[in-house]
């Protein structure tokens, strides 16, 4: 049985007490016992391949916050890497692969893992934290998008131009359109099989989809994410799994992104929450969309913008409350608890009002 389903419902568009949330990246390097755990890990991916560990750190932000849900404590190149393109963390650098897809041969050699062979640690770690949170809250898989993997699987990491992609999107888009084929199935198996092992929503991280223009977005990125949402596990454990896509800079796009199937869109901070819920009616619930830096504020301040946010919504269903993007590694703490209590205080006013 599941304690909190608040977040679900509201991911369904179904009617809750108050708005749930959860922060994107809420186990990570702003918290204090991450790091200790993170160092006794021996290194950023050995913490990710290990079960016990990447249960810690998931369940570390729900025992100092009430937190609406988990997020599985993973990376989004666990795709890649099982590919066997070699994923590794360069100090102060973000994560790199060592193998990137330059050649024709590479790319036509690319074949869709396994999920229960080769990324079976990542299922034996969705298995545990489920049962760690003994039906408290609910659990979230995540996978990046098709077009996000082949960002860093054709740059072999970050990037600032993305040369390397959009040379191969604009020379070969032949090879890239192989690549994302892979990639998609993958997405797909993997999600699903996350699904499988416990996890009760699923979400897409399209991190890279807004660098590309609109018409390369739609071919290259939306097209895929439609996929996607048409192949993934809809039913698990008599209950709906609902799913949530998120482009980060995809604000121009909001309303395709709303027709693909996914039942919630995450959007940043560049979009007026207001503004969103109109164009996109009642197709998709709304995660999000608080700037990060907002954290960095007084407690005034970082109220104050909660309360802004959630009237712009209204009291409404089909509301997540989220940051636009990741958490900051130099956000106070004590702000996060701040930011947390004051969503879960506004919201219960502006819900009983309606």
């Amino acid at each position: 049985m599941l304690h909190n389903d608040t977040f679900l419902r509201a991911l369904l568009r179904q009617s809750t007490d108050y708005t749930p949330l959860w922060i994107m990246r809420q186990a990570g390097r702003y918290l204090p016992e991450y790091n200790a755990t993170r160092a006794r890990a021996g290194s950023f991916l050995d913490l990710c391949k290990n079960p016990d560990l990447a249960t810690e750190v998931t369940l570390q932000p729900l025992a100092r916050y009430p937190l609406d849900a988990a997020i599985l404590f993973s990376d989004i190149l666990t795709i890649p890497d099982a590919m066997g393109l070699g994923l590794y963390f360069a100090e102060g650098e973000g994560p790199k692969l060592e193998r990137p897809l330059r050649d024709e041969w590479e790319v036509r050699n690319l074949s869709v893992p396994d999920p229960d062979t080769h990324l079976s640690y990542v299922m034996n770690a969705v298995s545990q934290i489920k049962r760690s949170l003994s039906g408290s809250v609910p659990l979230i898989g995540f996978s990046g998008s098709p077009f996000t993997l082949a960002c860093y699987m054709v740059e072999g990491g970050g990037s600032e131009d993305f040369r390397h992609i959009k040379g191969m999107l604009y020379r070969r888009p032949d090879l890239l359109h192989q690549i994302l084929e892979v990639t998609t199935e993958s997405v797909i198996l993997y999600l699903n099989a996350q699904i499988a092992a416990g996890a009760q929503a699923v979400m897409v991280f399209d991190t890279w989809g807004g660098t590309l223009s609109t018409p390369a977005y739609q071919a290259f990125s939306l097209a895929y994410l439609r996929r996607i949402a048409e192949g993934l596990t809809k039913q698990a454990d008599g209950r709906r799994v609902p799913n949530i896509v998120f482009t980060k800079g995809g604000g121009l796009w909001l309303e395709s992104i709303a027709e693909i199937g996914f039942d919630a869109v995450g959007l940043d901070w560049t979009i007026e929450l207001s503004d969103a819920k109109a164009r996109v009616g009642e197709k998709v619930a709304l995660q999000g969309n608080m700037d990060p830096s907002v954290l960095f504020g007084s407690p005034e301040a970082i109220e104050n913008e909660v309360e802004r946010i959630l009237t712009s919504y209204g009291p409404h269903p089909g509301h997540v409350f989220n940051l636009g993007h990741g958490i900051s590694r130099f956000t106070n703490p004590e702000h996060v608890g701040i930011l947390v209590d004051a969503v879960h205080n506004v919201s219960r006013r502006i819900h009983k009002k309606s």
